[in-house]
């Protein structure tokens, strides 16, 4: 049967809930507090392994994959729920790659292993936890982060017990079709099989799996051909079975077939092997025994066979199966740990050059999680432009009061700390005794989801 055996897909964790922005209302309790609560994580998307190697098919025709969103959290400090998580089906064996970094994100060599490949984002948290003696009714909430995402290639690394090797029309799919009940596509032309076949060997209550992979060329190791495509393959085969053509020089094609194996992985040569002299029924008797002397001189079991006429099969079974080393427990490689990039602050004039651009990962990732049109969020975040000390770089900079500053995708209005200081005195004044008045006008308001 053909299969997918590479699928390139976008993973993305839900994005969190926003915090819900809202305040008590009771009969009696006219002007209660605030009680927003904090909106739910986003679900998470995972690669879990199965004993299925037809799963890729199933995720080829989606290129995207997006867990569940988390829900806003609401009145009377209830949290949102938090969005389910994905759980994506691939075959074990299989090795997710980032294309993005080139890292190596999994690898799945157990059934039922489970591996977290996008993270949800996190859930905003409701105004109730910016209440404080100063901040008495905080008319802000906190928006949930977006999850993350990742363009991942997959890649099935696992086959078959036992692999065949050879050139193009040595006969590799008639063999297999002959020995399995695999039924690959033949014919009399080089690339036939386009797609690795797969079949499964039974006697009693014994099996193991075969597969024909893409004919090998000269040069396979450079990406020439098919070949990469087969080499991938055969890192993991238990054994590997060279399926030489008796009238096409066989012991020539078995160097140049080990040569290509050689410069793609030298441990790939002390792998436990066997030669298979297929079409003897094109050589007389005298020619396959002349053949199969001369190949016995590579210190590897030599087996003649007929795959069209069938002659010679019984014997390759048999050899088969006790030649097959046993399973060796898997060998897993790891994976790159995830490092997330992390910007340093830095203040720069923009490209009209008359505006600011702040960078930096930790201000950044703040500034986006509250409404910068929320005046009452625009004055909590103030005392973090000062702890950053972004206020101190853009003055030494030569900002001038009135100055667009732009950290993300928020814009504001600079202002030195000498203005901002003798306009908070003035509001002081005013303001007396009545900076709560008002307080009751807004009702149970929360704050829509972003998606």
């Amino acid at each position: 049967m053909g299969f997918r055996d590479v699928v390139d897909i976008t993973v993305e964790g839900g994005k969190g809930g926003d915090g819900g922005l809202s305040f008590l209302r009771l009969k009696y309790i006219p002007k209660g507090g605030p009680d927003g609560g904090h909106g739910g994580d986003g679900g998470s998307v995972y690669l879990r392994a199965v004993d299925d190697v037809t799963v890729l098919d199933r995720l080829a025709p989606r290129r995207r994959y997006r867990a569940g969103t988390g829900q806003q959290g609401e009145g009377r400090n209830r949290a949102g729920s938090g969005g389910a998580d994905l759980e994506l089906e691939v075959p074990v064996g299989t090795a997710a790659r980032d294309l993005d970094s080139g890292e190596l994100v999994a690898d799945l060599i157990e059934e039922g292993e489970r591996v977290l490949v996008a993270r949800g984002g996190k859930g905003g948290r409701g105004n109730a936890s910016f209440a404080s003696s100063q901040r008495r009714t905080p008319r802000f909430a906190e928006f949930g982060t977006r999850g993350e995402r990742r363009h991942l290639r997959l890649e099935l690394m696992t086959l078959a017990d036992v692999g065949l090797v050879g050139y193009p029309n040595a006969g590799k799919s008639s063999l297999l079709a002959a020995l399995s009940n695999a039924r690959p596509v033949i014919a009399d032309y080089p690339f036939t099989t386009l797609t690795p076949n797969l079949g499964v060997v039974e006697r009693d209550l014994k099996r193991f799996t075969i597969a024909d992979i893409p004919g090998i060329i000269e040069d396979a190791h450079l990406g020439r051909g098919l070949g990469l495509d087969f080499l991938r393959h055969i890192s993991r085969t238990r054994l590997l079975v060279y399926v030489l053509d008796i009238a096409e020089d066989p012991e020539a094609t078995l160097e140049a077939l080990r040569t290509e194996l050689r410069n793609h992985d030298p441990g790939l040569l002390e792998r436990p092997a066997l030669l298979v002299l297929n079409k003897i029924d094109l050589a007389s008797p005298d020619e396959v025994a002349a053949a199969e002397q001369r190949l016995s001189a590579a210190g590897l079991p030599v087996v003649s066979v007929s795959a069209l006429e069938r002659a010679g099969l019984a014997s390759l079974i048999d050899t088969l199966f006790a030649v097959l080393p046993e399973p060796p427990k898997a060998v897993r490689r790891e994976a790159a740990e995830r490092r997330l990039e992390v910007r340093p602050l830095e203040v720069v004039r923009d490209a009209s050059g008359l505006g600011w651009l702040v960078h930096g990962s930790e201000i950044e990732e703040l500034v986006g999680r509250f409404d910068p049109s929320n005046a009452d969020a625009v004055a909590y975040l103030q005392r973090f432009f000062k702890t950053y000390g972004i206020d101190r770089l853009l003055e030494r900079a030569g900002a001038r009061d009135g100055d667009e500053v732009r950290i993300g995708e928020a814009v504001f209005d600079y202002f030195s700390e000498r203005t901002v200081d003798e306009e908070s005195e003035d509001a002081s004044e005013d303001d007396g005794d009545d900076a709560d008045e008002g307080e009751d006008v807004v009702d149970d308001v929360e704050v829509g989801d972003r998606s």
